[in-house]
């Protein structure tokens, strides 16, 4: 048997597809979720590989909602390569030098789930007099800033990619639904790059039983995710992103709770 059973692997899994694309760090919540379950992430080479499997079935909900525009789009291309080349070269440049000292860090997970929240919930205001519907209406310089949002995002834990990527697109002139599509769209290839690394990184570990646990957990993000990212979009355009912001700072004093104490 592996190290969970069934009904966590849906759980973990269930978690993932929720939160991956939501502005309120999927990170934060695993983290939380593994801690509740008493489950060693950082030991255990089995649960590495079965967060690679969840952030696969998250990344074929992508796939199979926007493939067809990723097919015959090409300008898309061009601005998901601008957004995507800042976060590569950061991630690259940077991650070595700071990953000792703030990977881990419980305090700095608070810090940015916190903080990202109080500045989310004051660029959803300004995305009241937003001017562009498309990404396709940004200049390129423009679409890159958003990939260096992105990329402090995958520097800090805590911050939460998508929200970073939102954040950016509002404070850039997007409205609410093109900031959150976007970032959808910049997900596949950022995904893809984390997930690559990770397995050159380390060879996938799964230990008798283990496959049953993988597939539970593959299954259960990609259909949360497909489920949560059709609701997201017609979430926002009546709501906003202000619960997302002022769940972030709920989230962030429970973390505090069970990691600062």
């Amino acid at each position: 048997m592996g190290p969970m059973s069934l009904w966590e692997a849906l759980l973990l899994g269930v978690v993932e597809g929720l939160t991956e694309f939501l502005p309120v760090s999927s990170t934060g919540h695993l983290t939380l979720l593994f801690h509740l379950l008493g489950l060693p992430i950082q030991e255990d080479p089995f649960l590495k590989t079965f967060l690679i499997a969840i952030q696969l079935g998250a990344i074929l909900a992508i796939l199979l909602l926007y493939g067809r525009r990723f097919a015959v789009d090409r300008a898309l291309w061009l601005r998901i390569g601008a957004a995507f080349l800042p976060t590569a070269a950061m991630g690259f440049l940077l991650y070595p030098l700071i990953k000792g000292k703030i990977l881990g860090n419980d305090g700095i997970v608070v810090f940015f789930l916190f903080s990202v929240g109080l500045v989310l919930l004051l660029a959803d205001r300004l995305a009241e007099r937003a001017r562009y519907g498309d990404v396709l209406e940004l200049p390129l310089a423009q679409v890159a800033l958003i990939g260096l949002f992105q990329g402090l995002a995958a520097l800090f834990p805590g911050t939460s990619r998508s929200g970073a990527t939102i954040l950016g697109g509002l404070l850039l002139g997007l409205r609410r639904k093109a900031a959150a599509e976007f970032s959808f769209l910049l997900a596949l290839p950022t995904m893809l790059a984390a997930v690559g690394y990770d397995l050159l990184k380390s060879a996938p570990a799964v230990p008798e039983g283990g496959w049953n646990l993988l597939g539970m957990g593959f299954l259960a993000a990609l259909v949360t995710a497909l489920l949560t990212v059709r609701w997201m979009l017609s979430f926002v355009e009546r709501h906003g992103f202000r619960p997302f912001a002022y769940y972030r700072m709920a989230l962030a004093l429970v973390y505090a709770y069970f990691f600062l104490r």
